[in-house]
């Protein structure tokens, strides 16, 4: 929750007027939408329901930045495509780490220090985590075709503006939430469960700002992990979304293997994004 600000507090004593002045008329209640309007509104706000299922595979690239991190600001390559297959490359002094979901099984790889493999399995949590996620639409659009359930929230304040909270149960039971901008019906904030290297669970806040289009469809600019008003534990700057890419399916198989297969034969070539 934001501070009060001084300009607040200075509106807050004029609009109260001399001591024993009327109090002022509350608010009237807002009636809250029905949940399966609030998600059609939001999926007409995010280009709509074709538009999104038009789009088999998608692709990411930009920075990470990260106060905490060293470097602190590394680039980055995420490339989605369907059913729910993922990959997430970073660059950092030189150094590159992959994470890899093929749908069924996930791999970390790490930059060798001669301590541990580069390459190790995701752990039963981490692969719980991307079994749960929902490739490209996120977890409104055809959420009832995934398998999930809504329930409707409160009105609640996300950065200074009101949003609606929409609690969402996957199959697998994972609750998450997700807050829909009161005027825009954009996403704007997204809770879900993850976990640490230990194993130890922890709530990761997601909130999204800078809406840009992409042949008809909304996608944030910018996504703040974690944090409070404008102190972000992390950030994701997305400098170019191509939709419906050509992407190698060696992409999504376990890091490394690409590699073997080139020194066996040499005519085969490294997976890349290439727009249609």
């Amino acid at each position: 929750m934001m501070a009060i600000s001084t300009r607040c507090l200075l509106v807050a004593i004029a609009l109260a007027g001399p001591f024993g002045a009327q109090a002022a008329t509350p608010p009237a209640p807002v009636t809250p939408p029905a949940v399966g309007q609030l998600i059609e509104r939001n999926v007409a706000a995010r280009g709509g329901l074709d538009a999104w299922r038009r789009i088999r595979t998608m692709a990411w690239s930009g920075r990470l930045e990260a106060a905490s991190a060293e470097p602190a600001s590394m680039r980055f390559v995420l490339e989605q495509a369907r059913p729910n297959r993922t990959r997430f490359a970073i660059e950092a002094m030189g150094q590159p780490g992959v994470r890899v979901f093929d749908g069924a099984h996930g791999w970390t790889q790490r930059p060798s220090r001669g301590i541990r493999p580069d390459v190790v399995p995701f752990t039963p949590q981490e692969l719980r985590f991307a079994q749960d996620a929902e490739v490209i639409d996120g977890p409104l659009i055809d959420f009832a075709a995934h398998g999930s359930r809504v329930t409707l929230g409160g009105l609640e304040d996300v950065h200074g503006r009101q949003a609606w909270r929409i609690d969402v149960t996957r199959p697998s039971g994972t609750r998450e939430a997700v807050w829909i901008d009161a005027e825009t019906f954009l996403d704007v904030r997204y809770d879900r469960v993850s976990y640490r290297p230990a194993g130890g669970a922890v709530t990761v806040s997601l909130y999204y700002q800078d809406y840009r289009s992409y042949e008809g469809v909304k996608v944030p600019a910018v996504i703040d992990i974690g944090g409070n008003g404008d102190t972000p534990a992390g950030r994701m700057v997305i400098e170019q979304v191509v939709l419906n890419p050509q992407l190698d399916e060696r992409a999504f198989a376990e890091p490394g293997t690409l590699r073997r297969r080139q020194a066996a034969d040499p005519g085969s070539h490294p997976p890349s994004v290439v727009a249609q």
